[in-house]
């Protein structure tokens, strides 16, 4: 067999391109294969009539510029260590919630406002309220002291074993526990843990009792340390950075290079099959498909089949791009905002919007006097399947369920439905075409009752296979799978025999 580069990476996804980047920083010859014409998958950016909008997130955490070991800035981390940069403007508020019941509340940078909030919401629970995140800031601190590294590699939990003897015990006990049931032992008033279910659901697309408490830790603890930054340009500055890496230190990604198979000999991963039949041999594979898309699309062996019902499939989505006029958002409006009409149906297909502004941070993102607006909703392929793609009936079902969305939006912005100039809608059909992602899903999610270990991590049970991306721990979101990229990077380095220096 003749070996053509040590590691190969399938999608350019942020956690294969995190992987990639400082896989060749090592000087381990990496080349990253994508379908696409542009990087980043979900979190890309594209443009239309002026417009620029986020394919996907826009809640950015890791930009922190403090010094801190640990691994809750590791986007600004990574940048520095690949020598590249990506220019950020803060946001005051993670996300705006408008709920049921005349319930608002901003969960601001500023700690002491947000509870104070809700202690205003709440006066009763005010003791719980202060016990409850102080949970969160307990794992935050743990987890901001320890270096990030693969939870499979030996060596690595040995090191931070040994120099954290005390904050890795108390990680691994806070493992086995769940935010919402952690939120139950100081908290009763029933809209409350509904409200820390919304704060679970706004990233993890599940409610607080299916959360680890350790996943809770990071995104709703960091928000008022290291806070929410934006990229200027869009949510693309991120992979563009990273494919930037890759190149300064010699690596490659090959766009618009879909790869159809991945090669499995005698139970190990020698390389890929690519679109046009041509075999690409390494090393190692890294993989940053789904769970199902990986072991029952990439590897066409049954004896590696994953069934869906291993784990829960998190949803797809159903979103609308829009450029509106700026008069529709008031001063003082928030970017981020999420907006539930009833807490019986918010974790149903379409029962909660998503709903962020960018460019009220970075006017470039829209021409002068417009805005950019992503708004979106869960959803499933299979309640669009009835449809032929492209067909009047097809466009006629996306236009009346915008329409629906933006009627119900018009709550927190009245006007908007006027207000649209441009409107591009894509469906979960959509999600699964381009992002080659089985029926559209965002990965994994842990059953209730499963611990946070139990999560799929970097090895596979095929041989010089390794996974990343949001199927892999710690989960959904950019910074989980940048982390998932880290940590699969670690993994990889030490077997070739070049570990990565700590982030």
């Amino acid at each position: 067999m003749s070996v053509q580069t040590d590691v190969i990476v399938v999608g350019a996804g942020i956690g294969g391109l995190t992987a990639a980047a400082l896989l060749q920083e090592r000087g381990i010859r990496t080349v990253v294969f994508e379908k696409n014409g542009f990087p980043g998958g979900s979190c890309a950016s594209f443009r239309r009539n002026g417009y620029t909008f986020d394919a996907g997130a826009s809640v950015f955490y890791g930009f922190s510029d403090n010094d801190r070991s640990g691994t809750l800035n590791l986007h600004t981390r990574i940048f520095r260590k690949l020598g590249v940069s990506v220019e950020t403007v803060s946001d005051p508020v993670q996300i705006h919630y408008h709920l049921p019941n005349g319930f608002s509340v901003a969960a601001s940078y500023d700690r002491q406002l947000f509870l104070d909030s809700l202690v205003m919401r709440f006066p009763r629970e005010r003791e719980g309220i202060m016990r409850f995140y102080r949970e969160l800031e307990d794992v935050y601190d743990i987890l901001s002291s320890l270096p990030a590294g693969s939870l499979e590699d030996v060596v690595h939990l040995a090191s931070v074993g040994g120099r954290f003897p005390v904050k890795t015990l108390m990680l691994a006990l806070k493992t086995f526990r769940s935010m919402g049931k952690t939120a139950r032992r100081y908290i009763s008033n029933e809209e409350l843990l509904r409200f820390i279910d919304i704060e679970s659901y706004s990233w993890a697309v599940q409610d607080a009792i299916s959360t680890p408490l350790v996943n809770a830790g990071i995104c709703l603890a960091d928000r008022h340390h290291g806070g929410i930054n934006y990229p200027l340009g869009g949510s693309g500055r991120i992979p563009e950075a990273l494919c930037k890496g890759i190149g300064k230190f010699g690596g490659s990604v090959r766009y618009r290079t879909e790869v159809t198979e991945i090669v499995v000999e005698n139970g190990t991963a020698t390389g890929v099959r690519l679109s046009d039949g041509e075999i690409v041999r390494a090393q190692a594979v890294i993989t940053n498909a789904t769970v199902w898309d990986t072991f029952n699309r990439l590897i066409p062996d049954k004896r590696y089949r994953v069934p869906e019902d291993r784990f829960l499939r998190a949803p797809s989505w159903f979103q609308l791009f829009l450029g509106v006029d700026a008069g529709v958002i008031p001063v003082g409006f928030n970017v981020h905002n999420i907006l539930v009409d009833d807490w019986k149906t918010f974790d149903s297909p379409g029962g909660t919007i998503y709903f962020s502004a960018p460019s009220l941070l970075d006017p470039s993102l829209a021409p002068s006097g417009k805005h950019v607006v992503h708004a979106f909703v869960t959803s499933e392929t299979t309640l669009w399947e009835q449809y032929e793609r492209g067909s009047s009936a097809y466009c006629e079902a996306k236009d009346r369920y915008a329409d629906s969305i933006i009627e119900r939006t018009e709550k927190i912005l009245p006007g908007l439905a006027q207000a649209v100039e441009l409107k591009i809608l894509a469906t979960p059909q959509t999600h699964e075409r381009y992002l080659n992602r089985y029926k559209g899903s965002y990965g994994a999610l842990l059953k209730p009752g499963q611990n946070i270990l139990q999560k799929p991590q970097n090895r596979t049970p095929v041989g010089n296979l390794f996974a990343t991306g949001d199927s892999t721990f710690p989960g959904q979101g950019v910074i989980a799978v940048t982390y998932s990229g880290v940590s699969c990077a670690s993994l990889v380095a030490r077997r070739m025999g070049k570990p990565l220096d700590y982030l």
